[in-house]
């Protein structure tokens, strides 16, 4: 009975140091792991010991037999990454090497302490990573009053089991020496000088928080939008809250064919009644109960093996919507199927050539995935009625009517005040997290390499950063902090006096719970100020508390 990694891989590396017959692949050593679209378990070398279910942070994995219907073609998918062998068996004579927590050298002058700026999945791993070792303080400073980023705001919300990894975060957490800022915003309520005259160094993770922007006659037109932004109101971003979404007109069109993509599609498109059982804003739930859409196009300029979304991914929208073909694309499916020969591009294909026709009549919501297709601009006067596309590679033109216009061709990094910026590449410039040319500055996540990877390749990501972190401490080269502990807090109540810490978040999450009731994971709260007042409710420390974490400073 072997064990099955499932849609929901987080690729965090956890599962592969639990196994203790070096069964699951590719290892952060590996060089394929950072661009693996999943891990993958080998059948044949699986002892169904089941450490690798306890280790995953997402609940991704499962013995064979106990698999939904819908999770069966994983079986396959795990077994395809091993090649036969013939009859020989399979290496299950090691673990998978584990890349040591780096050490800390004792130094006089009080302990390594640390700003962490970003709250996502690199802020939280590297925050676990610095705190393997005893001493160590971590503050992370969030400009939100609620932490964890992109897992909270960006991971759609019928993908509950993603979103477990929170779980692990709130672990992090809870050890000590971490402290939570939230509600700071660093660049505003904080200087980069700030933190580094309170701390040995400054570690940002904030992620690369801009859209890629197409550039053609028509964006910015009512209608037009970013699936990014659209992921954002669905989730109940305070700052998206507001983001006028009309879902009047029959037709949405979405640019780009990647995950994000896909999880705007399958959201517009999926039974309202479902979504109600998820986290799901509730002005994004009562939208959609009201829709009028019943087609999302994602429309790709290049062929079907070029697709950006994962097979996962495909696997997990084929399963659950209905998702079509034209003829035409039908056709160009089977023409690179009959050409392609990588494996991986392969199953997507065989996937798509099995997909239903889209002349046939509509019995529910769809999504149609369409190809070679080069958007030239978007139709309107006042607001969007369609978008034109050049048919790639020809003259041919082709005209979609929409009502809404959403952009997913990926993200960009944005420009942090007092560090170096490469604009071409929109990351920090630096040699594996540590920045060029700021000491004592480094960077983990996307805006150190660039918009790639999955929620759990930060981890490896950010181990990389606090090793090179902890070689310049304990080489004597990261400057002592110039003020006493105690200080920073009054430092941040002076500069933000409506600042929020663990208590406070655990208040507003209590209460987010609470309100979601027995059928919902949680009902958040979407603005500030209702995140405020929550947090406001929180118990204070007694004076004993605040003594002994003084003496603990």
């Amino acid at each position: 009975m072997p064990h099955v990694i499932t849609q929901s891989c987080c690729s965090d590396g956890s599962c592969v140091y639990a196994c203790p017959v070096n069964c699951i692949h590719p290892s952060p050593d590996e060089p394929g792991f950072a661009t693996a679209e999943m891990l993958y378990i080998d059948p044949d070398a699986c002892v169904d010991c089941g450490a690798c279910v306890s280790a995953c942070p997402v609940g991704a994995i499962a013995a064979d037999t106990k698999l939904t219907d819908k999770q069966l073609p994983f079986i396959e998918l795990n077994a395809a990454f091993y090649p036969k062998r013939e009859g020989k068996l399979p290496p299950t004579s090691k673990l998978a090497p584990v890349i040591a927590a780096p050490k800390v050298a004792t130094r006089s002058g009080g302990p390594l302490t640390v700003a962490i700026v970003g709250s996502g999945p690199a802020a939280m791993y590297a925050a676990d990573e610095l705190l393997t070792q005893r001493g160590v303080r971590v503050n992370v400073f969030e400009k939100l009053p609620t932490p964890y980023g992109l897992v909270r705001a960006g991971v759609a919300p019928d993908h509950q089991s993603t979103k477990r990894v929170t779980r692990l975060f709130d672990t992090i957490a809870k050890q000590a020496g971490f402290r939570f800022f939230l509600n700071v915003e660093v660049g505003k309520h904080l200087s980069h000088a700030d933190l580094l005259e309170h701390h040995h160094a400054v570690l940002y993770a904030v992620g690369a928080p801009n859209d890629r922007r197409l550039d053609i006659e028509g964006m910015g037109l009512p209608g037009t939008g970013t699936a990014t932004e659209m992921v954002a109101w669905i989730n109940g971003h305070p700052e998206f809250t507001d983001l006028p979404v009309d879902l009047s007109h029959e037709r949405v069109v979405i640019v780009g064919n990647g995950n994000v993509a896909f999880d705007v599609a399958r959201v517009l498109t999926t039974d309202p009644d479902a979504l109600a059982r998820t986290d799901i804003s509730d002005h994004a739930l009562a939208a959609l109960r009201s829709s009028r859409v019943s087609e999302v196009v994602v429309a790709a300029r290049r062929g079907p093996a070029q697709s950006a979304f994962t097979l996962p991914e495909l696997i997990g929208l084929t399963a659950n919507c209905d998702v079509v073909l034209s003829e035409a694309d039908h056709a160009l499916v089977i023409a690179d199927l009959a050409a392609e020969t990588d494996p991986l591009t392969r199953n997507k294909l065989e996937i798509l050539a099995k997909l239903g026709d889209a002349a046939a009549p509509l019995r529910r919501p769809r999504i149609r995935l369409a190809y070679r297709l080069t958007p030239q601009r978007v139709l309107g006067d006042d607001r969007v009625t369609g978008l034109e596309f050049g048919v790639t590679g020809t003259d041919e033109v082709h005209t979609l009517d929409a009502g809404l216009v959403l952009t997913s061709i990926g993200y960009r990094g944005k420009a942090i005040a007092d560090l170096p910026f490469d604009d071409d590449a929109a990351v920090v410039p630096n040699d594996g997290g540590r920045v060029r040319g700021a000491s004592g500055a480094y960077v983990a996540g996307w805006i150190k390499r660039g918009p790639t990877g999955f929620i759990g390749t930060n981890k490896s990501c950010a181990a990389q950063t606090v090793h090179r972190l902890v070689d310049d401490y304990n080489a004597g080269v990261l400057s002592a902090p110039v003020h006493k502990h105690a200080a920073l807090d009054k430092l941040v109540h002076s500069r933000q006096p409506a600042v929020v810490d663990a208590a406070g978040w655990h208040a507003i999450d209590a209460a987010e719970i609470a309100r979601g009731g027995e059928d919902r994971p949680r009902d958040k709260f979407t603005s500030v100020a209702d995140m405020l007042a929550v947090a406001a409710t929180a118990p204070k420390p007694t004076v004993r508390q605040r003594v002994l974490a003084g003496l603990r400073g």
